[in-house]
């Protein structure tokens, strides 16, 4: 069992429900919480969650030393699991949830609670995958194979309605993008939250933003939080966290970096790196870079680019930075290449570096970085996978599995760690009593 804390008597477990890269869990494991199971069917994302418990384990054994060899290429995965119990990594189960699938799923989740010595879960988080409740998937539903009206994923949320029922945790954190309250014409989130209910709890609903909770991103997502009802919880008063930070803290100590080309380096040592990593813990002293590579952008591309940071930093009649956004049919013809110059105009965007957030980052990063260029004119590039995952307040430490489409996909579709260390900290409190 791996114990996330000095003290065991204090320790509270959970299960990870559709974990993708771990951005939920990492945040309960950093707020103190020992992870039971970890569910995700995607293999990359699996992979991901398998080389982060590795991380956390040799973390409490004071010795990271294999780990960072690891990400310097220097010794192979095989190599660095065998420094860990095959049990450390083993919570991770790499399965689609369906009603054919949960019995041999619930029967390891099972096996790992008895090897454990664990008689009872206390919190399970997580939510189905989102794509067919966000706005933008629902736009496109005309386009897909399988409309959202029939689309299976919809219905992912029974699959957590099982896990609440079986194994009787005394709170939930049900996490998803706002588009699920429209869904299916408006009727699909009574459904959920009916079924949420029927399953023996207490719920309350609210649209969360990861800005407040210190993430340097504007992030809107529905959080569920559920007690049962046999318990006298609440739903969290999350408040409001105050950085004074900008974007340009996340970036600035990186090194600049080519495009097509990586530079897996600090452009400044941990001392002098912005306050904001310091105090998010997304860099600390012994960190390495990784991920820190970029596309190769054709010339039409770098133009565009160029031309879009320098509209976002035209200045104004005060001398102030005007912050305009450069749209699509404002570009020179020979410039353009799509017929559609009415809607997604603003399909070129710079990341907002002088900023206290920037704009969402998405998933579909992984298809072009049409949509966050990096602020510094003289790189004139789209973002590097490591940039991405610290706009996700992901730390440095995080290494992510597959290729770097694959690795888009991961951050774009992740909660954000720190926002999730937020609502953690918040539900042990009520779990030890202390609010």
């Amino acid at each position: 069992m791996f114990v996330n804390t000095d003290n065991p008597n204090s320790v509270f477990n959970f299960i990870d429900l559709f974990s993708g890269a771990g951005g939920l869990s990492e945040g309960f494991m950093q707020a103190g919480f020992n992870p039971i199971a970890h569910v995700e069917m995607n293999e990359n994302a699996s992979k991901t969650l398998e080389t982060r418990s590795v991380f956390h384990a040799l973390k409490k054994d004071g010795n990271l030393d294999s780990y960072y060899l690891y990400e310097k290429g220097e010794i192979s995965r095989e190599e660095l699991f065998r420094k860990v119990p095959k049990e450390v990594y083993m919570t991770v189960i790499n399965k689609e949830m369906s009603q054919y699938t949960l019995p041999s799923i619930f029967k390891r989740v099972d096996s790992i609670l008895k090897a454990d010595g664990v008689d009872h879960v206390d919190v399970i988080i997580g939510g189905p995958p989102c794509q067919a409740f966000s706005l933008v998937g629902r736009a496109q539903t005309t386009h897909m194979k399988t409309p959202m009206e029939d689309d299976p994923r919809n219905y992912l949320f029974k699959m957590y309605v099982r896990f609440l029922k079986k194994y009787q945790p005394k709170m939930f954190v049900f996490e998803n993008v706002q588009g699920i309250k429209t869904a299916k014409d408006g009727r699909l989130f009574p459904e959920i939250q009916q079924s949420l209910r029927k399953a023996g709890y207490e719920i309350d609903c609210h649209v969360q933003n990861a800005q407040d909770f210190g993430v340097l991103q504007n992030r809107k997502r529905m959080i569920i939080v559920g007690w049962r009802k046999d318990t006298h919880y609440h739903y969290p008063n999350f408040g409001v966290t105050e950085t004074n930070a900008i974007v340009s803290d996340l970036l600035d100590d990186l090194a600049p970096v080519q495009r097509g080309s990586y530079n897996n380096t600090y452009s400044l040592d941990y001392e002098h790196c912005s306050d904001y990593l310091k105090w998010s813990g997304i860099r600390s002293p012994e960190d390495i870079v990784t991920h820190h590579e970029t596309r190769n952008n054709t010339a039409r591309d770098v133009e565009i680019y160029r031309r879009t940071i320098e509209a976002w930093n035209r200045l104004d009649e005060r001398g102030q930075p005007s912050h305009q956004r450069l749209h699509y049919n404002e570009l020179p013809d020979d410039l353009k290449t799509h017929r559609n110059q009415t809607s997604f105009v603003d399909r070129f965007k710079v990341v907002e570096g002088d900023m206290p957030y920037c704009h969402t980052v998405l998933a579909h990063l992984s298809k072009d970085g049409h949509y966050f260029i990096h602020p510094d004119i003289n790189q004139c590039r789209s973002i590097t996978v490591r940039e991405a995952a610290r706009l996700q307040s992901f730390p440095d430490s995080y290494f992510f599995e597959g290729n770097r489409t694959s690795q888009f996909v991961q951050i774009g579709n992740a909660v954000p760690p720190l926002m999730a260390k937020g609502i953690a900290e918040k539900i042990r409190a009520q779990l030890e009593g202390r609010e």
